[in-house]
C-alpha cells in the first residue's frame, strides 16, 4: 500500500515555460502554462497545494513504492482535473504528474478553488460532475484488474487512450506510450504486453509503427466472452 506521506523521493526536475495569465475571457482564477513532452508539473511527495486541468495533450500519473516499484495509476487528457487531493486536506502529493505530449495546463491555487466552488455554480457543477465520473471510472478499472484478462485489460486501456466511449470524436492516433508504461497500468509483463500488440496488429485492431493507431474493431476483443 502507497503511504500517504512518502519521505525520501528523488525530485524530478520541472522544465516548463513561464507562466502566464490565462488568456482573456478565461477569467484571473488561474494561471496556464506550457509543458513540453517529459515535463514534470509536480512530483510525489511535493506539497499539496493546487488543482490542475489540462487544456490541451495527455498526462500520465504515476507511483513509486516504498520498495522503489512505479505503477502508472491514470493517463488523463483535455478537460481532466488532476491534483484534487488539496481539496480533501492531502498535504503531499501521492503520484507525480508528467506530460505525455505538449501539453497547456492550467494551475488553480487551492484557496480560490475553495473560494470558487461557494461563489460559482457553474464551476461547483463542473468539478463535481467530473469527480463523480472519475469515481466511476476508478470503479471500473478496479472491475477491469480483479476480473479481466491481461488481453482484455490492454484492449481497454488502448481505447480508453484513443476516447473512445467519451464524447467527441476518438483521437485514434495514441500519443507515443511504452510498453513498460502500459504493462503497469494494466498490471502484467512487458513481454505480455508485446506479444498482444504484436496479435493485435495481425489481426488489423491497430497500427504500430512508430505511432500508435487504433481502430474501434478492438471493441471485439473487450465485448467477446
Amino acid at each position: 500500500m502507497i503511504l500517504a506521506k512518502i519521505e525520501g523521493v528523488t525530485r524530478t526536475k520541472k522544465l516548463h515555460s513561464p507562466p502566464k495569465r490565462r488568456p482573456a475571457g478565461a477569467g484571473e482564477a488561474g494561471i496556464i502554462a506550457a509543458f513540453k513532452e517529459g515535463s514534470v508539473i509536480f512530483s510525489q511527495g511535493d506539497a499539496a497545494d493546487a488543482l490542475y486541468k489540462i487544456q490541451k495533450g495527455k498526462i500520465k500519473l504515476t507511483v513509486v513504492s516504498n520498495a522503489g516499484k512505479e505503477a502508472v495509476i491514470a493517463v488523463l487528457g483535455a478537460g481532466d482535473f488532476f491534483g484534487e487531493g488539496c481539496l480533501a486536506g492531502q498535504p503531499l502529493r501521492m503520484s507525480t504528474a508528467t506530460a505525455m505530449t505538449d501539453c497547456l495546463i492550467t494551475r488553480l491555487k487551492r484557496a480560490v478553488v475553495v473560494e470558487m466552488l461557494q461563489t460559482d455554480a457553474a464551476f461547483s457543477k463542473l468539478l463535481l460532475s467530473y469527480m463523480l465520473t472519475r469515481t466511476i471510472r476508478i470503479e471500473e478499472d478496479l472491475i477491469d484488474q480483479l476480473f479481466n484478462s491481461s488481453e482484455k485489460r490492454l484492449a481497454r486501456a488502448l481505447l480508453l487512450l484513443a476516447n473512445f466511449g467519451k464524447e467527441g470524436k476518438p483521437e485514434i492516433v495514441i500519443p507515443k506510450i511504452s510498453q513498460e508504461t502500459l504493462a503497469t497500468m494494466i498490471g502484467t509483463t512487458r513481454s505480455r504486453v508485446s506479444f498482444f500488440m504484436n496479435k493485435f496488429r495481425r489481426l488489423g485492431f491497430i497500427e504500430y509503427n512508430g505511432t500508435l493507431e487504433v481502430h474501434s474493431s478492438l471493441l471485439n476483443v473487450v465485448l467477446h466472452d
